[in-house]
């Protein structure tokens, strides 16, 4: 376990933010984890995975505790589905692919999602109609405190729209060590009706898919929308997609009848955040060296040398706007440090 001392956090997220952190170590296993978060020199500690989902506004006073903790396994299987887990710094996108290698069907939806598999879910990240919740059985996760490994299953995270358990009552309190996931060995189930994914394959004339096929479909949607952090520095959407009480959406309709929506239950309604910040007249706005990206509203850009306070002045402005035109609040899913 090596610590280094002012390092650039810059490789270290997607936005490409640089800033320093004061000490930075990078964690292969278990043991090394438990070991320095007792290390008393170091009191201030950040832990960071895939560095997808966050803003780094401010030079780090802390450890920054990198997590790498490798490794994807079969727990069991049965006829129809198989147990897959894996370690909490393996790349989500290169674990997605491991599975449509294998033809374990569930995660090919989430093709091309930046990030690591432990912070996936904190957020309980989704897209195209389906979410992480969907075929999570389990994770494991460390308390920073005792150090004691307590697994968690679907209820005990509690998950909602971008959310779960480790966002809210047990926010800071554990380390995500590793994810079981229940996928599909046979019978699998596609989800090709949310957004282009089914036009998608009519183009390619593809009329029975595969779930690889629907994997290289979404990724390709993604690869047209969305900007290749290594590219250009950005966190994917920015923003949730409001859930709304249908009255709120009556009353929009007034002044935009032309309004989406998508039905959550008999009374609430999610109205798309990239409809209300196009509408705005945000998409592809640039200020100098960031802005609002040219094909997705949701995406906020980092062009080269901006600050994350930048990024995070852009995003409040984006909201109070919002707020006033349509008397809608869009929250951030990005984490602001």
């Amino acid at each position: 376990m090596n610590i280094q001392h002012h390092v650039s956090l810059k490789p270290y997220n997607t936005f490409g933010i640089d800033v320093v952190a004061k000490h930075f170590v990078t964690i292969s296993t278990l043991e090394d984890l438990k070991e320095v978060l007792t290390l008393k020199d170091y009191p201030n500690k950040l832990v960071l995975g895939g560095g997808s989902n966050i803003l780094l506004t401010k030079d780090v006073d802390a450890l920054v505790i990198l997590i790498r903790l490798k490794g994807i396994s079969v727990v069991s299987q049965t006829n129809d589905t198989v147990l897959v887990k894996a370690n909490a710094g393996e790349n989500w996108h290169e674990f997605v692919l491991w599975t449509l290698a294998q033809d374990f069907g569930g995660l090919e939806n989430l093709s091309l999602i930046p990030g690591n598999v432990g912070t996936s879910p904190i957020q309980n990240i989704g897209a195209y109609g389906v979410e992480l919740k969907d075929t999570f059985e389990s994770c494991e996760a460390l308390n920073i405190e005792t150090h004691a490994i307590t697994s968690f299953n679907k209820d005990a995270c509690a998950f909602d729209y971008r959310n779960s358990i480790f966002k809210q009552h047990a926010k800071g309190q554990y380390i995500i060590t590793s994810v079981t996931f229940k996928l599909s060995i046979k019978n699998h189930q596609l989800h090709t009706n949310y957004g282009a994914i089914k036009s998608e394959l009519e183009t390619r004339n593809i009329i029975e898919p595969t779930i690889q096929e629907v994997s290289k479909a979404v990724i390709a949607i993604r690869e047209s929308k969305l900007p290749n952090p290594k590219e250009i520095g950005n966190s994917g959407s920015f923003f949730k997609n409001p859930v709304v009480d249908k009255s709120v959406y009556l009353d929009l309709l007034k002044q935009f009848p032309n309004a989406p929506s998508y039905p959550v239950s008999e009374r609430l309604v999610k109205i798309p955040a990239g409809w209300l910040i196009e509408t705005a007249g945000f998409k592809g706005k640039r200020l100098g060296n960031y802005g609002v990206h040219n094909n997705q509203a949701l995406v906020l850009v980092n062009y080269g040398g901006a600050s994350g306070f930048d990024i995070l002045r852009l995003s409040e402005i984006i909201q109070t706007t919002i707020k006033r035109i349509f008397n809608i609040t869009i929250e951030s899913e990005v984490n602001i440090l």
